[in-house]
């Protein structure tokens, strides 16, 4: 029996060691009847993608507390505490329902013998149990790695999403488009609605046999549902949707066109919800919702200068450098970079090369962590530089950074969430002062 979150979680990180994997579904069905199947209680959509998911389930979830549902949310990772992950209505899982719910399974598991969980396995069940037992109107899930395979597919949803499909965890997946389209296409369900922003044609023809042949009816961004009218201004991204006969007219607080697309395939799930029975959500709260809706690391300003974006693959730095074009055409970009040495940064760093005043690669101290001489080595910037103590980099490049440069910390989730802790203790630091 764990007493502390500190015990608890460090002995759930431990279960990724390889000895303690099994079949997902293996494990999952072994436990679930168990706990009284909590995930049969429960109404979900389940989101998967190779990026987006969190943005997208942040919109759903903005919009769905507006109109007063109970909304419960599954995501990952998290930034700062393991909590994170599980919420209702946006409150974290408090510390002593987690560990009275992991202390739940830990006693069946220990007298089940056979099979030990995952980390991930485990958090999905705690947050299935504390979603059934609290009766949370709907529940956002959001898949791990995949979906097809991944032990979140154990949920039958009222609607399933899948925001793009790029090359990432290729290790796992596969490594083509079409190997991870599979991957991706595995949470649509017999007769449930499938919503997609991909737009890769190779994936696209993946996703739409596997609804086929589930007879899953498919709404495609640009095709079923699209939007029209986008500006811009130095807060906001404004723009009309349309599906059917649905005209909203949008403000979204997230920049990009990525962000726009995300925030498209949320309200194209929430417009099938009102079509079955979720008649609380008014045109006023989606828009008012959006309006609000933020995502913490994702092209997220402190003060006017410097930005975080976790933009951990290819695919994400493209979206980056275009929404920084867009967004900040008459900047000089200055680049802070990190990742695990598990993504394709190669191909990252090609692209921050060619639009980047100068690249200042680092690490963080895990194990997975890439080496920044290894990522500079990737790089052919004319002006870049190495330094392992990403916070005497910080330091020093907030210190001479030039009216018309913005600093752009990105790479790896991970690494922004160690940033993001330290920008906000210099932040509350310096207003303690005043």
């Amino acid at each position: 029996m764990f007493t502390s979150m500190e015990e608890c979680t460090n002995f759930m990180f431990g279960l990724k060691a390889e000895k303690h994997k099994g079949e997902p579904f293996q494990v999952m069905n072994k436990i679930l009847p168990l706990i009284n199947n909590p995930h049969e209680k429960v109404k979900f959509i389940h989101i998967a993608g190779s990026n987006g998911k969190g943005s997208t389930l942040n919109y759903l979830k903005e919009i769905l507390q507006h109109a007063q549902y109970k909304v419960g949310a599954f995501t990952s990772p998290h930034l700062e505490r393991v909590n994170e992950r599980i919420t209702i209505n946006g409150i974290d899982i408090p510390d002593e329902r987690f560990l009275s719910l992991a202390n739940q399974l830990f006693k069946i598991i220990d007298e089940l013998g056979e099979y030990y969980p995952s980390f991930f396995e485990l958090m999905t069940l705690i947050a299935f149990m504390y979603f059934a037992e609290e009766e949370v109107d709907i529940a956002l899930i959001e898949a791990g790695i995949g979906g097809r395979f991944d032990c979140t597919n154990i949920i039958t949803p009222l609607c399933s999403i899948i925001t793009t499909v790029s090359l990432d965890h290729i290790e796992i997946l596969g490594d083509t488009l079409t190997e991870i389209a599979y991957q991706k296409a595995g949470i649509i369900k017999k007769n449930i609605p499938v919503v997609t922003a991909v737009q890769d044609q190779e994936a696209m023809n993946i996703i739409r046999h596997e609804a086929e042949q589930k007879l899953a009816p498919i709404f495609v961004y640009g095709e079923d549902f699209f939007v029209s009218n986008i500006t811009l201004n130095t807060s906001n991204q404004h723009f009309t949707y349309h599906l059917g006969n649905v005209k909203l007219d949008i403000s979204l607080k997230m920049m990009g066109a990525h962000q726009i697309a995300n925030a498209s395939c949320a309200l194209t799930a929430i417009t099938i919800l009102r079509s079955i029975g979720f008649s609380n959500i008014t045109d006023h709260h989606i828009q008012s919702a959006l309006e609000k809706a933020f995502w913490p690391g994702r092209f997220e300003r402190f003060g006017k200068q410097v930005i975080l974006d976790g933009s951990h693959n290819p695919e994400g730095t493209r979206a980056l450098i275009g929404t920084l074009i867009n967004q900040f055409p008459d900047y000089k970009y200055k680049f802070i970079y990190s990742v695990m040495n598990d993504k394709d940064y190669k191909e990252s760093i090609s692209m921050l090369d060619k639009v980047a005043e100068a690249i200042y690669f680092t690490e963080i101290p895990i194990p997975r962590a890439a080496k920044a001489k290894n990522l500079a080595s990737c790089s052919g910037h004319p002006f870049k530089v190495v330094n392992e103590n990403w916070k005497m980099l910080i330091e020093q490049q907030l210190k001479n950074l030039e009216k018309d440069e913005l600093l752009i910390i990105t790479g790896s989730i991970l690494f922004i969430a160690e940033v993001r802790k330290y920008l906000k203790m210099k932040e509350e630091a310096y207003d303690s002062q005043f």
